[in-house]
């Protein structure tokens, strides 16, 4: 396991493949580029998580988001940019192309924009999104240290950035973008 307290190097592992673990509003997430379908694959058999359940895109903008979700009704764009930058997760409409290891057995895809300073940061640099699902083995508890990341994902994760969480309590809240349903409240 290799700490870092460097968005360089964290970005850097994320353009080679590798899998980063990093903080965000409420505990750690585990990451890597959606395009890259074998670090996809290490991820989910890092946390244990079936392919079938989808993950989150964590993005600095909507627009870095084109490439996964189709245009939005002005309707839409409105509801989700009242609360972004923030901890609300929306399910928005899916392009047929990507994969389900991103998607899930859905054909709608779970995206935020973060207003946590550093994964701000890390998408900005990367000029693209990047998977956010919590540092843990499924039915585990979310990581909320350097060391309880350490303790689940140890072998698995290439890279640990190590800065402060969001101070969040609860982990996102995830929406339906359509009808405004709360799935998972925050």
């Amino acid at each position: 396991m290799k700490l870092s307290y460097s968005l360089d190097e964290a970005v850097e592992t994320v353009r080679t493949g590798g899998i980063l673990a990093y903080p965000t509003e409420a505990v750690f997430g585990l990451g890597c580029d959606p395009r890259n379908l074998s670090a996809v694959q290490r991820l989910l058999g890092a946390k244990q998580r079936p392919a079938d359940k989808g993950l989150i895109l964590l993005a600095a903008n909507i627009h870095q988001l084109s490439d996964f979700v189709p245009p939005l009704s002005e309707e839409i764009k409105e509801r989700i940019l009242a609360s972004w930058p923030g901890p609300v997760t929306w399910l928005l409409p899916v392009h047929e192309h990507i994969s389900p290891l991103v998607r899930g057995n859905f054909q709608k895809i779970a995206v935020r924009v973060s207003a946590h300073p550093v994964c701000e940061q890390l998408c900005q640099r990367l000029g693209h999104p990047l998977i956010s699902t919590s540092a843990n083995i499924t039915g585990k508890p979310a990581a909320t240290t350097v060391q309880q990341v350490g303790e689940q994902l140890e072998q698995h994760v290439d890279l640990i950035l190590d800065k402060p969480l969001g101070g969040r309590i609860q982990p996102s809240e995830i929406r339906d973008a359509f009808t405004n349903k709360i799935l998972r409240a925050g």
